[in-house]
C-alpha cells in the first residue's frame, strides 16, 4: 500500500519534534518559549500585546512565557522609549546568542534537506510545500470560523 501524503507529513512532524525535544533536552526552552525568542529575533523589542498577537496566545500565557524566559535569562522587560505605559521585552545576551545558535543549526539543517533532494526538483519541492502551507491554511481558518459560528 502507497503511504499518504499527510501520513509523510505527519511523518516529518514527529521527526522535527523529536529533533526539538533532543536540542531543548537539559535546558529550560520549550517550543512555546523558543517561538517568543524567534519572534523577537526576527522582530526586535516587542511589547507583550505584540508578541500574543504574534503568537495568537493569550496576554496570560505570553505573560508566563516571559516570566520563564526572563528567570532563565534569554529576555529582559525594558521601558518603552516613547508610551512610559508600556514596557518591551528584548533578548538579552543569552538569548541573542541562543538565537543565533539556532539560526546556524537551521541554517545547517536546511542545506542538509535541499542536499537530498535533485536540484532540478528544489523549485517544484517548495512550490508543492508552499501549496500545502496555503491550503492547510485555508482549511484551518475555514474550521476556526465553523468552531466561532458554533
Amino acid at each position: 500500500m502507497r503511504t499518504s501524503i499527510v501520513d509523510k507529513l505527519m511523518a516529518i512532524t514527529s521527526m522535527f519534534q523529536q529533533d526539538m525535544d533532543r536540542a531543548f533536552a537539559g535546558t529550560p526552552l520549550t517550543e512555546s518559549r523558543v517561538a517568543v525568542l524567534w519572534t523577537l529575533a526576527l522582530s526586535g523589542p516587542s511589547t507583550q500585546q505584540t508578541l500574543a498577537a504574534a503568537l495568537s496566545v493569550t496576554p496570560r500565557n505570553i505573560s508566563g512565557l516571559v516570566d520563564a524566559l526572563e528567570q532563565h535569562g534569554y529576555v529582559q522587560r525594558i521601558a518603552h522609549p516613547s508610551d512610559r505605559r508600556a514596557v518591551l521585552v528584548t533578548l538579552t545576551p543569552n538569548g541573542e546568542t541562543a538565537m543565533a545558535r539556532m539560526q546556524e543549526e537551521h541554517a545547517h539543517l536546511e542545506a542538509e534537506l535541499r542536499d537530498a533532494v535533485a536540484p532540478e526538483h528544489l523549485d517544484a519541492l517548495e512550490q508543492g510545500i508552499d501549496a500545502i502551507i496555503a491550503r492547510l491554511a485555508t482549511l484551518v481558518s475555514a474550521e476556526q470560523a465553523d468552531a466561532e459560528d458554533g
